[in-house]
C-alpha cells in the first residue's frame, strides 16, 4: 500500500532539477512514490529525469509527448497517483531533509481531507516564511468557514497546491484535479473548489517546502500570452461561485479577489509584450463587463483609488474577443 504519492512536473528546469531530485531522496520512505511528470522539456531535463527513475526509490517517470502546462502535468500525476495521500511539488522548488514523513504524520493524526502548510520562499539568497491565512492551528475546520471574511487574505488567497497534503477522497470526489489547460493561476479555481465542497482541512505549523521565486522560465517573470490565463482562472471561480448555494456570502470575495489580482497585472503592464498588453487591456474590460455589476461597483468603492481608477477606465473602453492564441 502507497501511503503518500508526490506529484512533480518539469519543464526545462535543467539548472534546478539535481537539487529538487536530490531533496526528495532526503525523503523516501519504503511506502512513498514520486510520480515525475516530464512535461515535454527541450533542455538537459529528460537525461535528469531518467537518472533519477534508475537511482531514486520510489521513483515513477511520466513523459508528455506534448507540453500541456502545469495543470494537466499536475493532472496526469493524479491520474498515476496510488497513495492514500497525495502532495505537489513544483520541478525547481525543494525540501527539508524528512519533511514528507511529518506531513504524513500531522495527516494520519487530523484525519481531515486536507492540510494546509507554511513555505519558505527564496528570491535569491533572501528567505522569508509565508504562513497560512488561518489564525486557529492543528485543528480541523470547515474549509467553507474559512473562504471569508472578503476584505481579509484567506485561505483561498495562500492557493499554492504543494502547501499541502490531500486525502484520495478528494479524487475520488472530483475534487483534486486541476482545471486542463491552465498555463498560470491554475491554483485558483482549484482551491475555491476545495474550499467550497470538500468537508473538512486544517492548517499546520510544519515548514519544510522552499519555494523558488524570480526563476526567469517561470511564467510568473514573463510577460506572455500565456500569463492571460488568469482571466479564464478566475472568470470558473466567478461562474462556479455564482451556482454555489450560499453565492450571496462568497461572491464578494472571489469579485473582490478578481479585481485586486486583474488591477495587480494592468499595474505592471510593462512587463508585457507590447501585444499582449494590448489583449491583457481588452479582456480585462470584458471580464469587468461579465462580473454582477452592482457587486463590481461595491468593490471598485472599497479599492485604494489607484486600482479603482484604473478598473474604472477599463470598464468605459470597447469589450473585444476573448479568445487569445497559446
Amino acid at each position: 500500500m502507497v501511503k503518500l504519492s508526490v506529484i512533480v512536473p518539469f519543464y526545462n528546469v535543467q539548472q534546478y532539477a539535481p537539487d529538487t531530485l536530490k531533496s526528495l531522496r532526503a525523503n523516501t520512505r519504503e511506502d512513498f512514490e514520486f510520480i515525475l511528470v516530464d512535461d515535454c522539456s527541450r533542455d538537459e531535463t529528460p537525461e535528469i529525469l531518467a537518472r533519477a527513475e534508475r537511482e531514486l526509490p520510489g521513483a515513477v517517470l511520466v513523459r508528455h509527448e506534448e507540453n500541456g502546462g502545469l495543470a494537466t502535468a499536475r493532472n496526469t500525476g493524479i491520474d498515476h497517483a496510488r497513495g492514500e495521500y497525495l502532495t505537489f511539488l513544483d520541478g525547481d522548488d525543494w525540501l527539508a531533509p524528512g519533511y514528507y514523513p511529518q506531513l504524513v504524520a500531522a495527516m494520519d493524526e487530523l484525519g481531515c481531507d486536507f492540510v494546509r502548510t507554511d513555505h519558505v520562499q527564496c528570491t535569491g539568497r533572501a528567505r522569508s516564511i509565508h504562513r497560512v491565512p488561518q489564525g486557529r492551528r492543528g485543528v480541523v475546520l470547515n474549509p467553507r468557514e474559512a473562504i471569508l471574511p472578503a476584505d481579509r487574505s484567506t485561505s483561498v488567497d495562500y492557493a499554492y497546491a504543494w502547501a499541502g497534503i490531500y486525502h484520495r477522497r478528494l479524487v475520488d470526489r472530483g475534487l483534486l484535479h486541476f482545471t486542463h489547460g491552465l498555463r498560470t493561476a491554475e491554483d485558483r479555481p482549484w482551491i475555491w473548489k476545495l474550499h467550497r465542497e470538500a468537508e473538512s482541512f486544517a492548517a499546520v505549523g510544519l515548514l519544510g517546502v522552499y519555494y523558488r521565486r524570480g526563476v526567469a522560465s517561470s511564467l510568473t517573470q514573463i510577460g506572455d500570452v500565456r500569463q492571460l490565463d488568469f482571466i479564464r482562472a478566475f472568470d470558473q471561480v466567478i461562474e462556479e461561485t455564482a451556482r454555489d448555494p450560499e453565492a450571496d456570502k462568497l461572491l464578494p470575495k472571489a469579485v473582490r479577489t478578481y479585481c485586486a489580482i486583474m488591477a495587480h497585472h494592468l499595474g505592471s503592464i510593462e512587463r508585457f509584450e507590447p501585444a499582449v498588453a494590448r489583449q491583457l487591456r481588452s479582456m480585462s474590460a470584458a471580464a469587468l463587463r461579465r462580473l454582477p455589476q452592482d457587486l463590481l461597483a461595491q468593490v471598485l468603492d472599497s479599492m485604494d483609488p489607484e486600482r479603482a481608477s484604473r478598473l474604472r477606465r477599463l470598464r468605459r473602453r470597447p469589450a473585444a474577443t476573448r479568445t487569445v492564441a497559446a
